[in-house]
């Protein structure tokens, strides 16, 4: 005779329907952006005179600088995602060598590093009277300015970018799927096939879309390395409208066509990416790949980190020589401790202000997405990049606009630069933190459901030993892009007390090129100091023995 089952024997499904709590403050956080975006825009479309979009399309200016904004937009995304997926295996095939961890500190300063000081670090190497040129007497024509020195600029800020959140997917493969691979002895081309390509393939469709709306929102970098009227892009001519013409309502029509554009394709990115990195997750364990000691494989790796490495550290560098001369005497002034000091208390609270933002936004995204409606779902994760398509400037003026009749600007100055440093951020946030919270698997959440962890248990236990790295590296971002911050300090900052990256305008304003060489390598060190404290702080605890 069969036995009757236990009552409690039959396992605890999660629910059907996510709990309000899961999602809620995200939706709530996500319509406070989307509204606040929207009524800057509004602000800025109610203050216009005359607004005639069918003559402003007609304009052979409009045309050019559309076309001109997607092709250095297109060519500069496809040369990025070329050199960045090589980079990124090696780095993960190679595992630790002496030296790595500084490289990827590397990597991660150089995107939030000032406009400013890139163009000073590219034009010391890549310059007339550069590096390259001295050392090869002046045999290269002229480079750096035009559509290939934009190129160059974008492929320098965005490769490392996308390497270092290529490598992080790639370390979230488990163990056990390497360990098959080495027990049925898969080569190169196998472990490629049947690791390392679906994973890749799962964050291009994203990243893609995130290097092409920097690069198509691209402001300083065109500005300075554009080389004339004919290297102008939406953003370039936002800020034309804005400061030279006073012409409100034809900045607020090119952002309504920045915003269709650049929202078109986080669209069609959000349709070809997959909401999951892993179908299984656990703690990255690396196992000895078997075409890791091939010599053909060392060699390529080794080649391919030298050219990276010849790529991202010589403006670096130069940075540094130019600065260490000045330091010194600059380090005399009071007036750089107070700048460094206000910088540093806004970029804190900027940085754990995103960092919250992003982990509402995500896990409402992701609980809509598993268990209610994904069309909503994605909606409110697109929230999150609302800065990409809306340019910074034009937020700012928005708000300006919007707030001055009830708020002074003077007093409620750094208060807007923190808010839009936070939206600004975001994105990168949002990218950091989304892969370990979406590859939480499925067994994982029926094994929280059966031992009844819910709240801050559910949390503690099963979340933060997967975001705990992530979560140092999004505060890590935003942080750095509130210190790097310069178009919205502009706007909204006051003279008489600076950030850095103002005090760094006021010392060229001035003349005074060595204290400002000094005045950018300082802020260089303090970047390079928060990632590496963020990474110290959130490290995990149990580190993976090297076999």
């Amino acid at each position: 005779m069969a036995k009757r089952p236990l009552k409690n024997s039959v396992p605890v499904q999660p629910p059907l329907v996510a709990p309000v709590w899961r999602w809620a403050p995200g939706v709530i956080i996500a319509l406070m952006i989307a509204g606040s975006a929207m009524a800057a825009l509004l602000a800025l479309l109610t203050h216009a005179s005359e607004l005639d979009p069918a003559s402003l399309w007609q304009q052979a200016y409009l045309r050019r600088t559309v076309m001109f904004s997607l092709e250095q937009a297109a060519l500069s995304t496809l040369l990025t995602l070329l050199l960045a997926v090589p980079v990124a295996r090696a780095l993960f095939r190679r595992g630790p060598w002496p030296g790595r961890r500084w490289l990827i500190r590397c990597m991660e300063v150089t995107l939030v590093l000032p406009p400013i000081v890139v163009v000073f670090g590219l034009v010391a190497v890549h310059g007339r009277q550069g590096w390259v040129n001295s050392l090869l007497s002046g045999v290269l024509p002229s480079y750096l300015y035009g559509l290939s020195g934009i190129l160059l600029a974008h492929v320098f800020y965005n490769v490392p970018l996308v390497a270092r959140l290529l490598l992080q997917s790639l370390e979230q493969i488990p163990s056990q799927h390497w360990r098959l691979a080495a027990q049925l002895g898969l080569q190169s081309p196998s472990l490629w096939r049947t690791l390392e390509w679906p994973v890749l393939r799962k964050a291009l469709p994203r990243l893609g879309a995130l290097v092409f709306t920097l690069c198509f929102t691209s402001f300083a970098i065109v500005m300075t390395l554009g080389g004339g009227p004919r290297a102008t892009t939406l953003e370039v001519a936002i800020y034309q409208a804005l400061r030279f013409d006073m012409d409100i309502g034809q900045a607020a029509l090119l952002s309504l066509v920045q915003a269709l554009i650049c929202g078109l394709l986080w669209w069609l990115a959000g349709r070809r990416g997959q909401s999951s990195v892993l179908a299984g997750y656990t703690l990255p364990s690396p196992w000895p790949r078997r075409d890791r000691l091939q010599p053909s494989k060392r060699w390529l790796d080794r080649l391919t980190l030298l050219l990276f490495m010849l790529l991202l550290l010589p403006p670096l560098v130069a940075v540094a020589l130019e600065g260490s001369e000045g330091l010194w005497q600059l380090l005399n002034d009071g007036r750089l401790w107070s700048a460094w000091w206000l910088s540093l208390r806004m970029a804190l609270v900027a940085g754990m202000g995103s960092v919250l933002v992003a982990l509402l936004i995500v896990g409402a995204s992701l609980s809509l997405r598993q268990r209610m409606n994904k069309t909503l779902g994605q909606s409110v994760e697109s929230a999150g990049y609302l800065s990409l398509i809306l340019p910074s400037i034009v937020l700012g003026t928005g708000w300006f606009v919007l707030l001055r009749p009830w708020v002074s600007v003077m007093e409620a100055g750094y208060s807007l630069v923190v808010a839009v440093n936070i939206l600004v951020s975001l994105p990168f946030v949002i990218q950091a933190l989304r892969g370990p919270l979406a590859s939480m698997d499925e067994p994982s959440q029926k094994l929280a459901a059966n031992l009844n962890l819910r709240g801050w248990y559910a949390w503690r236990w099963l979340y933060w030993p997967r975001v705990k790295p992530a979560i140092g590296l999004g505060l890590a971002y935003g942080m750095t892009f509130s210190l790097g911050d310069f178009s919205v300090v502009a706007l909204f900052g006051s003279p008489t007390s600076p950030t850095l990256p103002m005090l760094l305008y006021q010392l060229l304003g001035s003349y005074r090129m060595s204290a400002a060489a000094a005045c950018a390598l300082l802020i260089l060190l303090t970047m390079v100091m928060i990632f590496s404290l963020c990474a110290l702080l959130f490290r995990r605890r149990w580190q993976p023995q090297e076999s």
